[in-house]
């Protein structure tokens, strides 16, 4: 059954978010303007198969920031569905999951363009080009890339991101420096009140 109700467009926003920051909030409200989404699914993984998993807080952490990040947006909610599943986070099979839940909606997949050179090396790529439509937000650091990595009916969002790195925002924690700038309030209180980052 089509748990979808009315909305049709769906976007999928996936990735460590470790911490979520403004850079992800301001790519997912561009993405709903512009291509129209009904809904935007933030899919926190757990175990990211990309990633130095060195520097990784635990997933249900990193899955309350999100909550409390998008808890003011009606448009916006967070999803488990890869936290559950306690292994290695591959995309075809969280598409696959979301195509069953909502099986009318037209699904479109969000990424930083960061990350169209890796696209080649994801578990069954053109399965997933099957499955959704590229939505892609241009960072400052990656304008230019090579469209032949995307499928033809990939979007390219209007715009350029704002340059900010969960990176860089868990080094100044480690340094006790302020990183208010970065994140919502709602998270950089939940990240004080943790301890979160600071070793």
């Amino acid at each position: 059954m089509d748990k979808s109700g009315p909305k049709k467009r769906i976007g999928i926003f996936g990735g460590t978010f470790n911490p979520v920051h403004f850079g992800h909030l301001a790519i997912a409200a561009a993405a709903q303007e512009q291509v129209g989404l009904d809904l935007v699914i933030f899919i926190p993984a757990h175990v990211p198969p990309h990633k130095n998993l060195q520097n990784i807080i635990d997933s249900k952490l990193r899955y309350k920031m999100i909550q409390l990040a998008v808890k003011n947006n009606k448009n916006y909610t967070v999803s488990d569905i890869e936290i559950k599943k306690q292994t290695v986070s591959y995309s075809v099979d969280t598409l696959n999951r979301i195509k069953r839940i909502y099986p009318q909606a037209e699904v479109f997949f969000i990424i930083g363009s960061d990350s169209v050179p890796e696209l080649k090396t994801w578990r069954l790529i053109n399965e997933i080009f099957k499955l959704c439509c590229f939505v892609v937000a241009k960072r400052p650091d990656f304008e230019k890339f090579d469209n032949a990595d995307l499928p033809e009916n990939a979007i390219i969002l209007n715009g350029v991101y704002p340059d900010i790195s969960s990176t860089n925002i868990r080094e100044l924690i480690k340094q006790g420096l302020a990183v208010n700038d970065s994140v919502p309030p709602s998270v950089n209180e939940f990240i004080k009140q943790n301890e979160l980052y600071a070793v």
